[in-house]
C-alpha cells in the first residue's frame, strides 16, 4: 500500500497549497522548518532529484515557494511511513508543485480524536518515557530513513534504532513542532495496533529519545512537552469513549508525594478503561494524608502508586495505608521504587502489558 493510498489527503495537501512568490530560503531555513538536519536536504537533492529550482552547483541552495511545498509533501510522507523513494515520487509529481506560505502549517492528514488538556506541568524530561517498570529505559530514536547519514547525538534528528516505520513519522512530527501530525500518527497506530503498542512502539521510543537529547545537550525539553500532551490527549479520548462496568470495583492510580511524572499512569488508565475497568486516576504529586483517604472512600480493588524520581519512592507511605474491607491490593510502578524495601503483600509491574494483564485480573476475578 502506497502512502497515498494509506492517506490520500497527502496529495491534497500538496495540490491546495497556496502561498507567497519571490520565497528564497537558505537550507538552514528550510531544515528548521521541517525538522530535519541540513544535510537530509542535501541527500534529498542528490539522491531523489529535490534540488531547489534553478540551483547551480557550486552555489548555494535556495528555495522556492514552489520547492518548499515538495520538500513538505516528502516529509508529510515519510511522517505516514513511506519509504524515502515512494515519498520523493510523490513530492515531485505534478500536483505537488503548488507554493505554500512560509508561515503556513503542514495540512493536517485526517481527523483526529478531541483532545483533553494536559493535566501536568512537567519537568524537564529525565525518563518521563519509561512505562510501567523498574528497568532502565531502553535508547531508542528515530534512526533517520535510509536516505540520511546518521546524526550526531544532541543534533537535529533523533536516533531510533530498531524502531518502526510509525515511531520514525512520530519523531519527524515531533521535530517539526506538528502537534496535528503528531496527533495523527498516535491516533492511526491505536486504530491499528492497539493502546498498549503504541506506546511500547511508538510512543516511549521518541520520548525516551527526546530525554537522551535532554540529557546530553540541554535540549528538547519543548518537544517531550508538545509529544507528551499529544500522548495524554489522545489516550484521554479513548478513556473517555470507553464503557465501563459499573458493578466492578475501580482501580485507584496515583503518582507518590513530590512525583510529577504521570504520562505512564494517563496511559495505564486509558488502557485500563478501554478493557471495561473503572479507573480513578488522582494526578501528579498526591500528599500522602489525601491518598489515604481516597483509599477509605474509595475501597478500590487494586491500587497504583507510580513513583518515577528516585525521591519520591517512600517506602513509608505504602506501609501507613489505610486496610479497607474487602481489601485491596496494592501495585507500585516506576523506577522510582528501585532498591526501595516494599511490604511483602505489594507487587511491582515491570511493564504496561503486564499491569493491563494483572490488574484486569484482579478486578474482573
Amino acid at each position: 500500500m502506497t502512502a497515498v493510498e494509506r492517506d490520500p489527503s497527502l496529495a491534497a495537501a500538496a495540490a491546495d497549497a497556496q502561498g507567497v512568490d519571490g520565497l528564497s530560503l537558505p537550507v538552514a531555513a528550510v531544515a528548521r522548518r521541517l525538522g530535519v538536519a541540513p544535510a537530509t536536504l542535501r541527500t534529498w537533492a542528490r539522491r531523489y532529484g529535490l534540488e531547489p529550482t534553478g540551483h547551480v552547483p557550486g552555489r548555494h541552495r535556495r528555495y522556492t515557494a514552489g520547492d518548499l511545498a515538495r520538500l513538505e509533501v516528502m516529509a508529510r510522507a515519510l511522517t505516514h511511513g513511506a519509504g524515502p523513494a515512494e515519498a520523493a515520487r510523490l513530492a515531485l509529481a505534478p500536483h505537488a508543485t503548488a507554493p505554500v506560505s512560509p508561515t503556513a502549517p503542514i495540512p493536517p492528514t485526517a481527523p483526529i480524536p478531541p483532545t483533553a488538556p494536559h493535566p501536568q506541568t512537567a519537568p524537564a524530561p529525565t525518563a518521563v518515557a519509561a512505562h510501567i517498570a523498574p528497568v532502565a529505559p531502553v535508547v531508542a530514536v528515530a534512526t533517520p530513513a535510509v536516505d540520511t547519514p546518521p546524526p550526531r547525538r544532541g543534533g537535529r534528528q533523533l536516533r531510533l534504532p530498531g524502531a518502526g516505520p510509525r515511531a520514525h513519522g512520530l519523531a519527524r512530527a515531533a521535530l517539526a513542532m506538528d502537534a496535528q501530525a503528531v496527533r495523527t500518527v498516535l491516533a492511526e497506530s491505536a486504530a491499528v495496533d492497539g493502546l498498549v503498542a503504541t506506546w511500547e512502539d511508538v510512543a516511549r521510543p521518541v520520548l525516551v529519545a527526546v530525554a537522551e537529547r535532554w540529557e546530553s545537550d540541554g535540549r528538547g525539553v519543548e518537544i517531550e512537552h508538545l509529544v507528551s500532551d499529544c500522548v495524554t490527549g489522545v489516550y484521554n479520548a479513548h478513556a473517555v469513549h470507553a464503557p465501563v462496568g459499573p458493578a466492578l470495583r475501580p482501580v485507584l492510580l496515583a503518582a507518590m508525594p513530590g512525583e510529577l511524572h504521570v504520562l505512564p499512569v494517563t496511559v495505564l488508565s486509558a488502557v485500563l478503561a478501554e478493557r471495561g475497568l473503572p479507573c480513578r486516576p488522582l494526578g501528579a504529586d498526591l500528599p500522602a494524608d489525601a491518598l489515604a483517604d481516597a483509599v477509605r472512600r474509595i475501597a478500590p480493588a487494586a491500587l497504583v502508586l507510580w513513583s518515577q524520581m528516585t525521591e519520591s519512592g517512600d517506602a513509608g507511605v505504602v506501609e501507613s495505608l489505610p486496610r479497607t474491607r474487602p481489601r485491596h491490593r496494592v501495585f507500585v510502578g516506576g523506577a522510582g521504587w528501585d532498591g526501595v524495601a516494599l511490604p511483602a503483600s505489594t507487587t511491582r509491574l515491570t511493564s504496561l502489558a503486564e499491569a493491563a494483564d494483572v490488574l484486569t485480573r484482579v478486578v474482573t476475578g
